[in-house]
């Protein structure tokens, strides 16, 4: 079955870096599109990152451009989010996410930006 495992968070001062990883497993991960989302407390989740895994296209939210980088790893079926410069309002769980008919997550991975 599919299942997508994140890892990676923590707490991180602001202006810190964190990198954030999804393993995927069963299905062919060359074809869906693969998405970071984030939510907090009372918010609807996010979509945070895109990549194409066949195209290695990616699309990002206005407020992470320039400081996060999506990109995937093929042949080990992963993902990653490289997080730049964070700050306080980066404050989420990020989730995995496999595009398609048929949506799938992650239990998502907590992000907290503290000094």
């Amino acid at each position: 079955q599919v299942q997508l495992v994140e890892s990676g968070g923590g707490l991180v001062q602001p202006g810190g870096s964190l990198s954030l990883s999804c393993y995927a497993s069963g299905f062919t991960f060359n074809d869906y599109v693969m998405n970071w989302y984030r939510q907090t407390p009372g918010k609807e989740r996010e979509l945070v990152a895109s990549i194409s895994p066949s195209s290695l296209s990616t699309l990002y939210v206005a407020s992470v451009k320039g400081r996060f980088t999506i990109s995937i790893d093929n042949a080990k079926n992963t993902m990653y989010l490289q997080m730049n410069s964070l700050q306080p309002e980066d404050t989420a769980i990020y989730y995995c996410n496999r595009g398609g008919l048929t949506g799938y997550w992650g239990h998502g991975t907590r992000v907290t930006v503290s000094s």
